[in-house]
C-alpha cells in the first residue's frame, strides 16, 4: 500500500445518527416534506459532516489552483499562455469576478500555482506550490510523470492541512489555466469511455472548425497515451494538469479532515472525480455547485452520483460557481437549526 492510498483510507465516514437525526427534523418542520428541495438533503448532510444540527460555516476558504498547459501549442485555446500569470495577479489584486463573488459569500480567496510557466516573485501572496512549469503537450506523450502527478495531488493535500491550521469550515475549489478544458474533457474521456465528441465544450468560445480540432486532439492524446480508467493517477499523468491534480489533493485532504468541499465548474470537477477515484470516502464531503455549459460537465456529475445545486450558465471556472454555491449551503443550515417543527409551535401536522 503506498502512502497516497494509506491516507485516502484514512477518511472517516461522517455521522450517519446525525444525517438521519436531521431528515427527521426537517421532515417535522411547519412546512410540506421535501418543499425545500435540494437545500434539505444540503443540510442534512451538512450536519452529518459537522456532527451537529446546527452547522456554522465561519471560515469559508476558495482555493483557485492554477498551472498551465503543454496541448495549448495545439492551438486548443482562443487565449495565449500568458493569460494564465496576468490572472494570478489580477486576482492577487482582488478585482476579478472570483474576488467580487467570494467576498460577497463571505470567502477568503486563495491562489496556488502548481504549475504556471512563470516565475512568480517569492514576496507574492499566493500559495507557491509548483510541480513544474506546465505540463507537457498531452497530444504527443505523456502530460507528466507519475511522480510529478501524485506530487500535485500531495500539494493539494498539504494546503488543506495549512488552511486547518488557520482555521476552515467550508472550501471551494476553482482553477486558472489556458487551454484546461482540454485535459479535463480528456479526463473525463478516459474514465467514461464515451465519444469525444459527445464530451467536448467550446471553452473560451472556440468556432465549429476549432471545436473540430479540439476533438481530434483530445482523441490524439487518448490514443497516445493509453490513460488507464482503473488507475487515477495515471490518467492524471498522462491527459490531465497539475492544477487538476492539486484540486484533487484539495477533495482528499477536505475529507480527511471532515472539511465540507464545494467544487466549481468543468476543471475543478474534473480534479474532484480524479480526488473520488483514488479515496471514495471523499465523495461524502463533496458538493457540486453548478452544471457548467460545458458538455462533460454533466458526465462528471453522473460519474460523481452527485447532482450540482445550480445551473447558471457558467463557464468562467476561478471557484465562481462554488462562491454562489457557499450562499446555499450557508441557507441550508439555517433551514435545519431555525424552522421550528410541528410540535415546537403546536400546530396541526398533515395526515399521512
Amino acid at each position: 500500500m503506498n502512502r497516497l492510498t494509506e491516507y485516502a483510507q484514512s477518511i472517516p465516514r461522517p455521522d450517519a445518527d446525525l444525517f438521519q437525526a436531521a431528515l427527521d427534523r426537517l421532515n417535522q418542520q411547519v412546512r410540506p416534506r421535501g418543499s425545500l428541495g435540494k437545500l434539505e438533503g444540503t443540510s442534512a448532510r451538512l450536519a452529518g459532516i459537522k456532527r451537529t444540527l446546527d452547522v456554522r460555516l465561519q471560515n469559508k476558504v476558495i482555493v483557485t489552483c492554477a498551472g498551465d498547459h503543454g496541448v495549448v501549442e495545439e492551438g486548443v485555446s482562443l487565449y495565449p499562455q500568458e493569460v494564465t500569470p496576468q490572472m494570478v495577479h489580477a486576482f492577487v489584486s482582488d478585482g476579478a469576478s472570483i474576488n467580487v463573488l467570494a467576498r460577497h459569500a463571505g470567502a477568503r480567496v486563495k491562489v496556488a500555482d502548481l504549475g504556471v510557466n512563470y516565475d512568480f516573485a517569492p514576496d507574492l501572496p499566493i500559495l507557491h506550490a509548483k510541480v513544474r512549469k506546465g505540463t507537457r503537450n498531452m497530444a504527443r506523450g505523456p502530460a507528466m510523470s507519475r511522480e510529478e502527478a501524485e506530487q500535485s495531488i500531495w500539494a493539494g493535500i498539504e494546503i488543506v492541512d495549512q488552511l486547518v491550521r488557520e482555521g476552515l469550515d467550508l472550501l471551494g475549489t476553482g482553477d486558472m489555466g489556458i487551454g484546461n478544458t482540454t485535459p479535463s474533457t480528456a479526463v473525463i474521456a478516459a474514465f467514461s469511455g464515451l465519444p469525444v465528441s459527445k464530451l467536448t465544450g467550446r471553452g473560451t468560445g472556440l468556432d465549429d472548425t476549432r471545436l473540430r480540432h479540439k476533438i481530434q486532439v483530445i482523441e490524439r492524446a487518448l490514443e497516445v497515451n493509453r490513460p488507464d480508467p482503473r488507475d487515477p493517477i495515471d490518467v492524471l499523468a498522462k491527459v490531465g494538469g497539475l492544477e487538476i491534480g492539486g484540486l484533487a489533493g484539495l477533495v482528499i485532504g477536505a475529507a480527511a479532515h471532515e472539511v465540507p468541499v464545494v467544487c466549481d465548474g468543468l476543471i475543478a470537477t474534473a480534479g474532484a472525480m480524479i480526488g473520488c477515484e483514488i479515496a471514495q470516502q471523499a465523495r461524502d464531503y463533496l458538493f457540486p455547485s453548478h452544471r457548467s455549459v460545458e458538455q462533460g460537465h454533466a458526465y462528471m456529475h453522473e460519474r460523481l452520483g452527485l447532482d450540482p445545486l445550480l445551473d447558471l450558465e457558467f463557464r468562467l471556472g476561478e471557484g465562481t460557481g462554488a462562491a454562489v454555491a457557499m450562499e446555499l449551503l450557508d441557507a441550508s443550515t439555517r433551514i435545519l437549526a431555525e424552522i421550528k417543527t410541528f410540535a415546537e409551535l403546536d400546530v396541526t401536522q398533515a395526515q399521512d
